[in-house]
């Protein structure tokens, strides 16, 4: 009979059934962990005090492995920038769609959304609403075309011939960006949400004072 320690020796060791890592996931949660370490280090010291070596080391990355996915900082920070403001259009877009067909509970909807991912991401929240205003000209560019493209969803969605000036829009998506922009500034971002109320009333006066039906309640 085989002695015990003999078994031992012969048993082969278990393979490991645990699948390997698709390559290109690797590649975008590097990607994304390296537009993350830029956002968190830029909310901390300011974009233009932010170098490669900060991001990087923050990443847990090589500084080889940033310029593989990106030509350098600016381009990191536009890409941060790019996939914030998709995230922000689709939960906006999905809580517009589960709030149904009444106007004013989709304009609560929509500034819910947004105001949540502003309290859920302080980093990339300042990154976006305040540093890009500084950091770059091409930054500064990109946060403009983008508020514009908030401006044109909440066009799109707002009743229409009711007398209110053309730029209605523009004013009351540029003031709900003040607002934040200044809550972000205070070092207050993680209570947004408590903005909600008083956005969600800013939002609606004008429509009220036009008799939207609706913007009264």
């Amino acid at each position: 009979m085989p002695s015990r320690a003999k078994g031992r020796a012969d048993a082969k060791p278990a393979l490991s059934t645990r699948p390997a890592l698709p390559r290109e996931f690797i590649a975008q949660h590097k990607r994304r962990r390296i537009m993350d370490a830029l956002a968190e280090v830029s909310a901390e010291q300011g974009y233009e005090a932010t170098k490669i070596s900060d991001i990087v080391r923050r990443a847990g990355v090589a500084r080889k492995t940033l310029y593989d996915n990106f030509e350098g900082k600016e381009e990191v920070f536009l890409n941060a920038f790019d996939a914030a403001r998709d995230d922000v259009v689709e939960r906006i877009e999905a809580s517009c769609a589960e709030a149904g067909d009444d106007w004013r509970e989709r304009v609560e909807a929509a500034l819910a959304a947004f105001l949540g991912y502003v309290a859920e991401e302080p980093p990339l929240a300042r990154m976006c609403m305040v540093e890009a205003l500084s950091a770059t000209s091409t930054t500064t560019k990109r946060y403009e075309e983008a508020l514009q493209g908030f401006v044109e969803m909440a066009r799109a969605r707002a009743p229409q011939g009711y007398g209110l000036p053309a730029t209605i829009d523009e004013t009351l998506i540029g003031g709900v960006a003040w607002i934040v922009y200044q809550q972000i500034r205070r070092g207050e971002t993680e209570a947004a949400e408590d903005l909600l109320p008083e956005l969600t009333e800013f939002m609606m006066m004008p429509y009220r004072e036009a008799g939207v039906g609706g913007a009264d309640k």
